[in-house]
This record gives C-alpha cells, structure tokens and sequence, in this order.
C-alpha cells in the first residue's frame, strides 16, 4: 500500500466527511479534501491545478475550498475560489493554515483536516448561506491522487 491510503485510517476518512457534510449543511459552498504522495510543482500551483481538475471551480456561486496534502513533502495548502476569496482575503486562508498547521504539528492530520474544514464551512456560511433550492454540487469523499 502506498502512503496516500496509509496516511488516514478508513474511521479517520469517515470523521473528515462528515466534518465536510456537517460544515456544508449551513451553506451553498462545496469543501473538498485532496491528498496525494507528492508534487513536483509549487504547492498553491499544484492546490489549483487539483481544484481545476475536481471541477471546483464549477459551482454556481465560485464557492468552493480545498485542502490539498502532499504528504512525503510535507506541505499542504488552502484554496478558495474567487467567490469567497474576494470576501475573506488572504488573512483568513492563513489564519485556516496555521489552524491547521498547529494539528499536524501534533501528528493529529484528522483534527487539522477536521479544523480547517470546520473554518472554512463558518466562513462560508456567513457569505453563502444553505437555501432550500442548494444542491450538493460536488463529492464529500476525500480525492487521492
């Protein structure tokens, strides 16, 4: 088995999807969790490049976060599309990072995860609420690459 599937145990997974549900119920906006061995390219490039390719930057309203992982590198990155980045700003992708960053500092990659999902869900429940006519646009699973 490659590290990619040994990095989260299958009861760790299912904690970060539901994280995922519960911080999407409260809004139109879409969170994703991509992990992967490693990259060759600039960690926010690669962030990007995976958002394009999970069809992130398809949704209605440009509300979509990732949290990419390259786990032998040891780096991961936050990325908003241009409809909730306009609001929140660098500031609050950093503040999202060092969240995260103090977990996985601590070896818990579950609660980091966990906690950056649940920062990026308030935020984008306070500019893009749930309405009865949402619709989950994209998978809750967590992508490997």
């Amino acid at each position: 088995m490659s590290k990619v599937e040994d990095f989260l145990t299958a009861d760790q997974e299912e904690q970060i999807v539901a994280a995922i549900r519960n911080a999407e119920k409260t809004t139109s906006g879409e969170i994703r969790v991509h992990i992967e061995k490693h990259t060759d390219l600039d960690v926010l490039e690669r962030t990007k490049e995976v958002f394009h390719f999970l069809k992130m930057d398809t949704t209605e309203q440009h509300n979509g976060v990732l949290i990419y992982v390259a786990i032998d590198d040891h780096k991961f990155a936050v990325y908003g599309d241009e409809g909730i980045h306009k609001i929140v700003g660098d500031h609050f992708w950093q503040s999202t990072k060092d969240a995260i960053l103090a977990q996985f500092k601590k070896g818990d990659f579950t609660q980091g995860l966990i906690d950056g999902i649940l920062m990026a869900g308030a935020q984008l429940q306070q500019y893009f609420p749930w309405d009865h006519t949402d619709l989950n646009e994209l998978s809750d699973e967590i992508s490997k690459g």
